[in-house]
């Protein structure tokens, strides 16, 4: 019986530590769990966070340090002075815009029918160039709010201005307009004939040299190009197209164009918009700021 008993107490004793020993497994594992899911938790905010960067253009300028602008000669708004530096409105506003990112400027000029495709491509970081909000412009990018207003014009020999004063003097004319802009939608729409060029100033060039009869362009650069003391002395502006508005394009869903919002209504607010405006003599046509 003695033998029985302490047998019995050995078995309980066994059966007893091993209920311990399951219980602070069990202690161990549920805490193993906690510690995983903890981690799990950690590791998908990191991931989150890392996708949000990634996915992030404001993050991406500001890590490599530079905000790359798409451009091409366009006075006054984008254009090289002696030194071969890019100044304008735009571009003066694209720097100061880069500084309150802390990051550089870049200046590429492109291609402006292929203005799409080089953001897309990361070849530029953004628009930045009298750029007219039109439709197309507006539905492949993340578009600023406008900040100037603008207007197609007709350009023509001014010994032959008189007979152009309205929209229907014009069929008979061959026009030359940039590629992709503003200017070929509307000889497009009147059904004009013309030949695209790749940039506004080669349209001008196109009717000072007798190329074509006329060319369209926008009504800033016509005011700082044609006409006495310019350098297209000969040339002046007639029949007004349209009016418009330009605005600065990103990559669609970029967060770049929240930013530059805010940096138009700050520096509108502080004067520094309308300063380096009235530098380039484009005050007038600026949009006002909220």
């Amino acid at each position: 019986m003695k033998k029985l008993i302490t047998m019995m107490l050995t078995l309980a004793m066994v059966f007893s530590l091993a209920a311990c020993g399951n219980s602070d497994n069990s202690g161990d594992s549920n805490g193993d769990t906690a510690d995983s899911q903890a981690e799990s938790q950690e590791s998908q905010e990191e991931d989150s966070s890392d996708a949000s960067d990634a996915d992030s253009d404001l993050a991406y300028v500001k890590d490599k340090g530079t905000l790359v602008v798409g451009i091409t000669e366009f006075e006054p708004m984008d254009y090289k002075d002696e030194s071969g530096e890019w100044i304008g409105f735009d571009a003066d506003m694209a720097k100061a815009f880069a500084e309150s990112l802390g990051v550089e400027v870049e200046f590429v000029e492109i291609d402006w029918d292929n203005k799409i495709m080089e953001l897309d491509g990361k070849t530029i970081d953004c628009v930045w160039n009298g750029m007219t909000l039109t439709s197309e412009v507006t539905s492949a990018m993340e578009c600023s709010k406008a900040y100037c207003n603008n207007a197609q014009i007709v350009i023509v020999p001014s010994d032959v201005a008189d007979k152009y004063q309205d929209k229907d003097s014009l069929k008979d004319l061959t026009f030359a307009v940039e590629a992709g802009s503003a200017g070929e939608e509307q000889v497009s729409g009147l059904e004009l004939e013309y030949t695209a060029v790749k940039a506004q100033s080669d349209a001008l060039m196109e009717v000072a040299s007798g190329t074509s009869d006329a060319a369209v362009i926008d009504s800033l650069m016509a005011a700082a190009m044609v006409g006495e003391g310019t350098g297209y002395a000969d040339l002046t502006y007639t029949v007004g197209l349209n009016s418009e508005e330009y605005g600065v394009g990103f990559r669609k869903g970029s967060d770049l164009a929240a930013a530059l919002n805010d940096f138009f209504t700050e520096s509108y607010g502080d004067g520094s918009m309308m300063e380096i405006a009235e530098k380039y003599g484009v005050d007038a046509a600026i949009v006002e700021q909220s």
